[in-house]
């Protein structure tokens, strides 16, 4: 099976099945049936792509409402560490976060299911990193957690003083103020 679980309930890491031979390599980056077959039936209605440099820190944000997103992050070139905030409050996992390094190298991909707050960090000189989504992107339901809480205590695994962030990440509220 190329799903593996992770600590928190409903998030998933996939690995797919990667065919290499002299030419290069093959591999079904997504495959409906594969998810549904492990239980992930979601149907995908967006695909969002960002490239960006060593430190760039992006997040952490999630959609509140009729708006929430389910997402499907990959990296197609270079490497990052993604994290994913579970704010299920019905959730034995409410307020825990996850983390997995996500390359081009590795392949790997990250389900985040609706009800968790997401971002990533660049490790690499350059990354791009691509991302399906379940419901469309809503600015009147854009929510976020500050990428430093200090309740979260996230480790992402550089020093906060080389982070690049958007002005928007610098305002975005703490765990315990952001909006449900």
């Amino acid at each position: 099976m190329p799903f593996s679980p992770t600590p928190i309930a409903d998030l998933w890491v996939f690995e797919p099945s990667v065919w290499k031979d002299d030419r290069g390599y093959f591999f079904e980056a997504f495959n409906a049936n594969t998810f549904r077959d492990a239980g992930i039936d979601t149907q995908f209605v967006q695909d969002n792509q960002a490239r960006s440099t060593f430190g760039v820190l992006r997040g952490l944000h999630y959609q509140t409402g009729d708006a929430a997103q389910a997402k499907l992050v990959r990296v197609v070139e270079g490497e990052v560490l993604d994290v994913a905030v579970d704010l299920r409050e019905d959730s034995a996992t409410y307020g825990q976060w996850y983390s997995i390094r996500l390359s081009a190298e590795n392949k790997k991909q990250l389900f985040v299911p609706r009800g968790f707050a997401h971002g990533y960090v660049v490790l690499s000189p350059t990354a791009e990193f691509f991302y399906k989504c379940d419901n469309f992107y809503s600015k009147a339901h854009e929510g976020g957690l500050r990428y430093d809480d200090p309740q979260l205590q996230i480790d992402w695994e550089i020093g906060l003083d080389q982070a690049i962030l958007s002005e928007k990440d610098l305002v975005l509220p703490h765990f315990g103020e952001h909006r449900r």
